[in-house]
């Protein structure tokens, strides 16, 4: 590889806790070979325990991102969870760390504002906009929390959709019995027309600023294979042409597809890429982020109605769906100020909760393997091949 080129990693949602440097310790060759680092910060930390918040989520345990990120994406739907101190500590912890952030901030004009990272004469923006809600996470004039896609939600009678379309459906929503109808009806999200115009307008205005442009999103449907809204595409598409040059994305806990879009990648979800979760485990016994009582059983038993899975006990600190052990970091190759190839780094995470990087072996091609599929199943375009030990995105 030639010393013109640039290589910029961006991974899925990064949650830590308790001994953190532990669960960095697979990737972090990785992330030490690669010009640029980003990724989602999945969570707010706080500066020091409060009543709220425990010791492992206060930002003593980011210490092991310090010098292995270059930008964290913040719009996420659990950002606002700890209120205007959790937004404020952890974006001033960031700054005071030299890692730049975007997507959230202590008013709407902060959030929306891209992150800049320079490196090698070339200037990469990103932009992060939070596609999920919660609506009391959105950021405001005068409150705190993520840039968003707004969004309106209908309930539309069973009867009245399209046969084809209510099978596809039927696999995304559940369906709803309102008070005193006869009628199931299904919940359908509609992207806010307000909403689509402003993205539209800052991706263009961002782009202008730098030379390469990033727009995340936070989406996806969770816990569950293959499925890629349509409204989904939609955004994505209207980020490239408006100027993006790739999309990232992730909020799901499990991959989703990729697609190829007037030749730039979308990479439609990439799943975690360190994740400490362990209050989510079937055998959690304690307190949520340490001051709050778990009642863990009650919530076991709904989350398996509403995603259909149980997590494995065997994996304590990561209790997602089983398809979820497989992951993978989004790799560009930048030369002369332009993205010259889109590709993948495939990992697989093992009991001990930790993501394991992996080339052309057998672990890395189960990787392959399922990328290829959840691609094709979803109606998307893209192709893989190998390129040594990555991905190429075809």
């Amino acid at each position: 590889m030639s010393k013109e080129t640039l290589t910029l990693l961006f991974g899925g949602d990064l949650s830590v806790g308790e001994n953190s440097a532990f669960y960095f310790e697979p990737v972090n060759e990785l992330l030490d070979s690669a010009d640029i680092r980003m990724a989602q910060l999945e969570e707010p930390f706080v500066s020091e325990v409060t009543d709220f918040a425990g010791i492992n989520r206060t930002t003593s345990v980011l210490s092991p991102l310090i010098g292995k990120f270059d930008l964290l994406t913040l719009a996420g739907n659990h950002f606002y969870d700890f209120g205007d101190r959790g937004v404020k500590d952890t974006i001033d912890w960031c700054r005071d760390n030299g890692i730049v952030c975007c997507g959230g901030g202590m008013n709407i004009v902060e959030a929306s504002k891209p992150g800049f990272v320079e490196k090698g004469g070339v200037k990469i923006g990103v932009l992060a906009y939070n596609a999920q809600g919660p609506k009391n996470s959105f950021a405001d004039t005068d409150k705190a929390g993520t840039a968003y896609v707004n969004f309106k939600r209908a309930y539309i009678p069973v009867s009245q959709l399209d046969q084809r379309r209510t099978r596809l459906e039927n696999d995304v929503w559940e369906l709803k019995k309102p008070v005193h109808m006869d009628e199931d009806f299904m919940a359908f999200n509609f992207i806010d027309e307000e909403s689509y115009l402003t993205l539209s307008e800052q991706i263009a205005a961002a782009k202008a600023q730098c030379d390469i442009l990033l727009v995340y999103f936070h989406k996806g449907y969770v816990h569950r294979p293959v499925t890629v809204a349509p409204y989904e595409r939609l955004l994505c598409r209207m980020a490239i042409d408006c100027g993006a040059d790739a999309v990232m994305s992730s909020h799901s806990h499990i991959l989703h597809g990729i697609e190829m879009y007037k030749g730039k990648a979308i990479y439609h979800g990439l799943n975690n890429f360190v994740m400490w979760v362990p209050h989510l485990s079937p055998n959690f016994k304690g307190k949520i982020f340490d001051t709050k009582e778990s009642n863990n059983e009650e919530w076991i038993k709904k989350r398996v109605e509403r995603f259909g899975f149980v997590p494995d006990p065997d994996y304590p600190t990561y209790p997602f769906h089983p398809d979820s052990v497989y992951c993978i970091v989004a790799k560009l190759l930048i030369e002369d100020k332009k993205v010259v190839s889109y590709r993948y780094v495939p990992m697989k995470v093992e009991k001990d909760g930790r993501p394991y990087v992996h080339g052309r072996n057998e672990k890395g091609r189960e990787v392959f393997d399922y990328v290829e599929k959840i691609t094709r199943e979803a109606g998307l375009n893209a192709s893989f091949s190998w390129d040594g030990d990555e991905v190429v995105i075809n």
